[in-house]
């Protein structure tokens, strides 16, 4: 299937549940994990993009939430697993017959990561600016690498 011909189908095509589901199969986006609901979003809600990058001080957790404020967002630290839970809610005040089309996800989200070390629950920083949310968590002194003077 080419764009040219995903471009040309009548409106009404882009409305049906059934025919969107066809196209994310069968169209730019193959095998993606779950299928788009009625407002855009999974049948789970949505899945933002992370990264994770490890230092030799700590974990790092950068995240895209377009669109959500921080208030949206939940950031939960237990047992060496990082949760991050939120929701984009679709804008009830546009009516859903005005769209020929919805590709923005939206509804609740979970994601959680196990750390592979032990962490300093207590040092914790989260920050949130322009859609990105980036949380900062502490490796513990003994986890961290440390240099050995060979005698």
């Amino acid at each position: 299937m080419t764009k040219a011909y995903l471009t040309h189908r009548p409106a009404a095509f882009f409305a049906d549940p059934f025919f969107r589901s066809l196209d994310l199969f069968f169209g730019d986006e193959p095998f993606r994990r779950t299928l788009l609901n009625s407002t855009g979003g999974t049948r789970d809600g949505w899945v933002p993009a992370v990264d994770v990058r490890e230092t030799d001080e700590s974990f790092v957790f950068t995240a895209e939430l377009p669109g959500l404020n921080k208030d949206d967002v939940s950031i939960t630290l237990e047992d060496n697993v990082l949760t991050l839970t939120g929701e984009r809610k679709f804008d009830s005040e546009e009516s859903k017959n005005e769209f020929r089309r919805i590709e923005r996800s939206y509804g609740r989200f979970t994601r959680s990561f196990t750390l592979p070390s032990e962490v300093d629950n207590d040092k914790v920083v989260a920050k949130y600016g322009d859609g990105i949310l980036a949380v900062t968590v502490p490796k513990t002194e003994k986890t961290k690498p440390r240099k050995i003077k060979i005698n």
